[in-house]
């Protein structure tokens, strides 16, 4: 008999006050921090009662004005290499076709969003990501921007309103002089803080095994954490609405060809929809209720 209760935000918050903080910093169009989702996903679901999750907006303020052409077409091919290496696809044709020319806006948004809360922060700076690197969206489009926040439920007024105040602003650049402090040079980067130390926080920039994230953890805390239960993978699709072969494939230690075999049951169930990406496939929950 299964006493674990139903997979839910518990499994990757937890109780409120926790043992490590992360400092997470990101920037909405950093492919590199997309292709960190995954890990993050499993980290928080298996570890997320020991650690809250800090995000910090930190984009390199030279790419904020980006004109060149050269500019563009250099991008464009990370963002290729990026995909073709993680799996977590992005098309880098976005930035031949529709380039962002302001990126800082869609830092702002976030920020704004954040003004609702801070899950509702993070559920937007994903939906940002998703329509970026799967549907090649200008996320420094204004009606975008209101789509995203129409799409996970924000208070769409308040968050027009939000986006054009002060306090949006001052909170994007509070993120940016953090990220000066603590002398943070390359995104994506996690700092990790033992609330119940003195010492100085471990950082690590990039993109690393998930064996590592794990290790910091099991430094940083007097005892050795244990791991939460797996979700089932449909509760798992549920909770996040859309998620990646790739992400999935990490959260539950899956090859691909596993998690098209598991897919394609979901599929034949008509509980997901597929959605074909650039590289490597998507999953949408179908929701019964819509």
């Amino acid at each position: 008999m299964n006493h674990n209760p139903p997979f839910s935000a518990h499994h990757c918050h937890g109780k409120d006050k926790k043992p490590i903080e992360i400092y997470f910093f990101v920037d909405p169009i950093c492919p590199e921090c997309w292709a960190l989702e995954p890990t993050l996903k499993k980290l928080r679901i298996e570890y997320g009662r020991y650690f809250s999750i800090k995000h910090v907006l930190s984009g390199k303020l030279e790419n904020l004005n980006l004109r060149k052409k050269k500019d563009f077409e250099n991008i464009a091919l990370l963002w290729e290499k990026t995909a073709s290496r993680t799996g977590m696809s992005c098309d880098g044709n976005l930035w031949l076709e529709n380039p962002i020319s302001s990126p800082f806006i869609a830092s702002i948004a976030i920020k704004a969003a954040e003004l609702q809360g801070r899950r509702s922060g993070i559920r937007f700076l994903r939906k940002l990501q998703e329509v970026l690197f799967l549907e090649k969206q200008n996320i420094s489009n204004f009606d975008v921007l209101k789509d995203c926040a129409v799409s996970i439920g924000l208070d769409v007024e308040e968050f027009i309103a939000d986006i054009h105040s002060e306090s949006a602003a001052k909170a994007f650049q509070c993120d940016l002089k953090i990220t000066s402090e603590m002398d943070v040079q390359e995104i994506p980067s996690l700092v990790f803080f033992n609330e119940n130390s003195e010492e100085e926080g471990i950082k690590i920039t990039g993109v690393y095994p998930y064996e590592i994230y794990v290790q910091i953890l099991e430094e940083m805390l007097s005892e050795k954490p244990v791991p939460s239960t797996l979700p089932p993978l449909e509760a798992f699709i549920r909770f996040f609405q859309l998620v990646g072969s790739q992400e999935i494939a990490v959260v539950y230690n899956m090859t691909t060809a596993q998690v098209e075999k598991e897919m394609k049951k979901l599929l034949l169930k008509q509980k997901v929809e597929q959605i074909q990406a650039k590289y490597g496939t998507f999953w949408r929950y179908i929701n019964e209720d819509k």
